[in-house]
């Protein structure tokens, strides 16, 4: 997996973790181990900008993905027979910290807890999950504990 990470947010952020953390979720998901992605970290100002200019919403918001290819798992991404051996570009990850560190705060957890949280959601949304349903929802929701849960464990977490 190639993953990008940029951090623009002013906030010391560990890059390699969220590195790490999408393409273990990348690989758990079955996605082509030559697909690339992108972690934008951002501060409010900016996360606010496109979540008003995309969104059409006022203010910052926690976590944005922007699909790229119309990649799932099991439909020429994953890694059954008929996947493409081509590299495909899923899209791009925005999260925003400081609207994470309240969101931890009131959760009872961590900054980087929520931040793993948020950028797990982020790539489940590029592979086309979405929670606006209540079925889309536990599925979605499921899967993303599920997927952290995974990851907490392979570093001895939790």
């Amino acid at each position: 997996m190639s993953v990008e990470v940029a951090n623009e947010s002013g906030v010391e952020v560990d890059e390699a973790v969220f590195a790490e953390l999408a393409g273990h979720v990348l690989d758990k998901m079955g996605i082509n181990p030559l697909a690339e992605l992108s972690i934008l970290i951002v501060d409010e100002p900016a996360m606010s900008e496109l979540h008003e200019q995309w969104m059409g919403e006022p203010g910052p918001t926690d976590v944005l993905a922007f699909p790229m290819d119309e990649l799932r798992p099991g439909q020429g991404g994953g890694r059954d027979e008929d996947a493409s051996p081509d590299p495909a570009l899923l899209g791009d990850v925005v999260l925003c910290p400081q609207v994470a560190a309240r969101q931890a705060t009131e959760a009872g957890h961590g900054t980087q807890d929520e931040l793993e949280l948020l950028c797990t959601h982020g790539i489940l949304h590029l592979l086309g999950y979405d929670h606006a349903e209540p079925e889309e929802h536990a599925e979605m929701f499921g899967l993303q504990g599920e997927l952290l849960a995974s990851w907490r464990e392979s570093r001895g977490k939790r």
